[in-house]
């Protein structure tokens, strides 16, 4: 249960602070005093959006916290999974930054808005005003199912295996206009890998065959040349060799003499060798020199068909060739292999198809089982809340597989003996709307572990004697629940265990929300102007008294 609620700087409010009891809380006030700024301040809680329009001071941030006791509730599990620490007393923190940044804690730990969610709607829920629109919608109304039928763990599986379906549906799918598209490109690309394939393409093989070319069109020239250099080495007549052997016979002769030309002796004879050695490999480069036409023809064949090949594919290289046809042969390859993966992709599919029927049909039973008992209880309420002649039939149907299951559920309504029940937004009144959100609101919570329910005027369009009932309803769930009460009814104000009124201060500069527990007295008073208005008649006075005393009575039995 919330067990404190600190709202600082948030619209009209600068800084309240309320501690409810542990049963029924009644909230009132004048329209527009702030009963709905502290529910919106709740909401903040629960991951409801927010922005800087909230800053009562737009120079602060926006503080909302609440303490909420969970000790009993078994929500364990969810902080675990969560990965956030557990203690019987939760404390949730939301703070929006001057900037509009929000930021949420739940027992210090910083959370996501998800998260936030996840937590706190195991711990309060909201009837807003909203929700009595919200009861004429198909998605709601399924969603009342699922909570009375307490199916979590079915439809945990069952989204599970949803959203195990729907990747592998996705993936087949995806296989499959690829399979198309690729199919239509198959020839193409296995006449372009083959082709590729056929070349026999080696790396860096078009620089070493344009080298060879090279010489191959330049033999005759290289070969001459090469002939001239040796000439100029060694030959028979006249050489540098012949020259530099008479350098060699000088030098030693005159080393005899005196070893300090020795130096120059060895560097002579180290010429000579080098140069005899440079003759050699001239003469032996020359002997590979061949004018070779046919060879020269063959490597300008290669060279085009390569040149060719790079035009046609725009590319400036082998090695980009050689990506090329391992890329298509990648396209070629898997094409050839579609069959097989497709077959095992719709396998997959398939099989995930069933487990996601068995999956629904076990959620669509959990659901089935309990319409006849919605329909009994909640036919009961109506009759206590005066209406004798509603009736209200759910009509199942089945469908294709949503998030949510296979199945639509759909309120049928008729408040009048003799009419046909129809969809139930075309049919309730407000105040029906109202006792039959009431008569639901009732049966659920008897269903679900939760600490506290907020009622934001649940009881709109009823009063009197239905009015005293819901108002006993209401006492009788805050018995296994922690009810907080925003209401405009005397009959229901006076059943509280506990009474907060909601005003507007208006002594400082700026307009300020505040609300203050009443005491005994305060609240005779206030109930009073309920039933007679500002200024209360002794009959009022008296008969807010009496609705008290009746209250005090009906508890102490």
């Amino acid at each position: 249960m919330l067990s404190h609620l600190l709202i600082k700087n948030y619209a009209l409010i600068d800084e309240l602070e309320l501690s409810p009891d542990r049963e029924l809380n009644i909230v009132t006030g004048e329209t527009g005093a702030g009963k709905s700024i502290i529910l919106g301040a709740i909401g903040l809680l629960l991951g409801n959006r927010a922005d800087t329009r909230v800053l009562y001071n737009p120079e602060q941030k926006c503080i909302i916290e609440g303490t909420i006791g969970v000790s009993g509730y078994q929500i364990e599990r969810i902080f675990e999974e969560e990965e956030l620490d557990y203690s019987d007393s939760c404390i949730v923190r939301r703070e929006i930054g001057v900037s509009g940044k929000s930021r949420a804690f739940v027992n210090d730990t910083p959370v996501n808005l998800e998260t936030l969610r996840r937590v706190t709607s195991q711990m309060m829920d909201i009837h807003s005003q909203h929700d009595s629109v919200l009861l004429g919608s198909n998605e709601y109304q399924l969603e009342i199912v699922d909570t009375y039928a307490q199916n979590e763990a079915q439809l945990r599986a069952y989204r599970s295996d949803y959203q195990a379906y729907r990747a592998k549906k996705t993936h087949y799918d995806q296989l499959q206009a690829e399979a198309s598209a690729m199919r239509k490109e198959f020839d193409y690309n296995n006449f372009l890998y083959e082709e590729l394939v056929k070349a026999q393409l080696v790396p860096d093989e078009q620089e070493s065959l344009e080298q060879e070319l090279t010489i191959l069109e330049n033999a005759e020239d290289i070969k001459e040349r090469l002939q001239v250099a040796y000439e100029y080495l060694d030959n028979t007549e006249q050489s540098v060799i012949d020259f530099l052997k008479g350098t060699v016979s000088n030098l030693a002769y005159i080393s005899k003499l005196s070893n300090q030309y020795e130096q120059l002796l060895q560097r002579a004879q180290s010429s000579l060798i080098e140069l005899r050695d440079l003759a050699d490999e001239i003469s032996i480069e020359q002997d590979r020199v061949d004018i070779d036409d046919t060879r020269a023809e063959t490597i300008r064949e290669r060279l085009n068909l390569m040149y060719q090949l790079q035009t046609k594919h725009q590319v400036k290289d082998v090695a980009a060739l050689i990506a090329l046809r391992d890329e298509l042969g990648l396209k070629v390859s898997k094409v050839l292999n579609l069959d097989d993966a497709l077959t095992d992709a719709k396998a997959q599919a398939d099989a995930a198809r069933a487990q996601l029927q068995s999956s629904a049909n076990a959620l669509s039973a959990s659901r089935n089982t309990v319409l006849q008992p919605i329909e009994t209880e909640i036919g009961h309420l109506l009759n206590d809340l005066g209406m004798p002649n509603a009736s209200l039939k759910i009509h199942a149907e089945t469908g294709k597989p949503t998030p949510t299951g296979v199945d639509t559920i759909s309120f049928l309504f008729s408040a009048n003996k003799g009419v046909k029940p129809q969809q139930l937004k075309n049919v309730a009144s407000g105040g029906e709307f109202s006792r039959l959100m009431m008569a639901i609101k009732y049966i659920l919570a008897s269903k679900r572990s939760l600490p506290t329910i907020v009622f934001d005027e649940i009881d709109a369009g009823v009063s009197g004697e239905i009015a005293i009932k819901m108002g006993n309803m209401m006492r009788d769930m805050a018995h296994s629940h922690q009810i907080i009460a925003i209401t405009h009814l005397h009959q229901i104000a006076g059943q509280g265990t506990a009474h907060y009124f909601v005003y507007k201060d208006h002594s400082a500069a700026k307009t300020v929300s505040r609300i203050k527990k009443l005491t005994l007295d305060e609240r005779v008073n206030e109930i009073a102007q309920m039933i007679g208005g500002k200024n209360p008649s002794a009959s009022a006075l008296k008969n807010a008294r009496e609705i008290l005393k009746q209250r005090a009575v009906s508890t102490a039995r």
